[in-house]
């Protein structure tokens, strides 16, 4: 005679446990699909910056300069020669022979380069700026104002050297001069000043450009001829 099987215990166990961590997995399935939705939202609606934002965006550059006023001009202030204006030239737009292109076009228009070299830091190491530059003390204004109607919206510095020169620094902005043909320079009438210029004692001029002196070359030794090694079998 046989019997019937009866039901195994532990099987039903096993089935409980496999449903319990079904139902586990659901859960935090469920939770991770709300939190995920819910912070979509926040991003969406901008109450929350996106995670990756920074990886994609362009670092923000400051520019030392880009807020200086340029100081007006006195009424009736004419053009100066270009012979008269003395230039130096710096290249701080991280491209090479920047500097010596402009020495190039400038004098074939008839200003007097004085230097030409790249911008350098204090210990003497090239350096780079955004926007091109030019720089002048209070008796170079007129000077300045003749240099900068060759050039696209270059920012005006006014430091503190007491001669009439200018420094032209060429940032990274810089593309090239105006053609010279567009040039509105009439010797015989006056220059016109920029819409947001001040006057000129409402500014504290900034430190002139001073570019660092290479290191001398060391002197040759002096030989005394006493000291000199006798001449073998002399």
């Amino acid at each position: 005679m046989t019997t019937q099987p009866g039901s195994d215990p532990s099987r039903s166990v096993r089935r409980r446990h496999m449903h319990e961590r079904q139902a586990v997995v659901f859960g935090l399935l469920v939770a991770f699909l709300a939190i995920t939705g819910i912070g979509a939202l926040a991003v969406y609606t901008g109450a929350v910056e996106p995670p990756f934002d920074r990886t994609f965006s362009s670092p923000k550059v400051d520019d030392a300069i880009a807020d200086v006023k340029a100081p007006c001009l006195a009424e009736g202030t004419l053009p100066t020669p270009y012979g008269e204006v003395q230039v130096r030239i710096f290249n701080a737009s991280g491209k090479g022979g920047m500097a010596a292109a402009n020495e190039q076009i400038l004098e074939s228009r008839g200003f007097t380069v004085a230097t030409v070299g790249d911008l350098q830091t204090p210990e003497g190491k090239n350096t780079t700026q955004r926007t091109t530059q030019i720089s002048f003390g209070v008796t170079g204004i007129a000077q300045a104002y003749t240099l900068a109607a060759h050039y696209q919206d270059p920012v005006l510095v006014l430091d503190d050297r007491p001669d009439t020169s200018v420094d032209l620094v060429l940032g990274e902005n810089f593309v090239n001069l105006v053609d010279e043909e567009l040039v509105v320079v009439d010797p015989a009438v006056p220059l016109v000043n920029p819409a947001k210029c001040v006057g000129v004692e409402t500014i504290t001029p900034q430190a002139a450009y001073v570019p660092p002196t290479p290191p001398a070359e060391e002197a040759p030794a002096d030989v005394d001829p006493a000291d000199e090694a006798p001449t073998v079998g002399g």
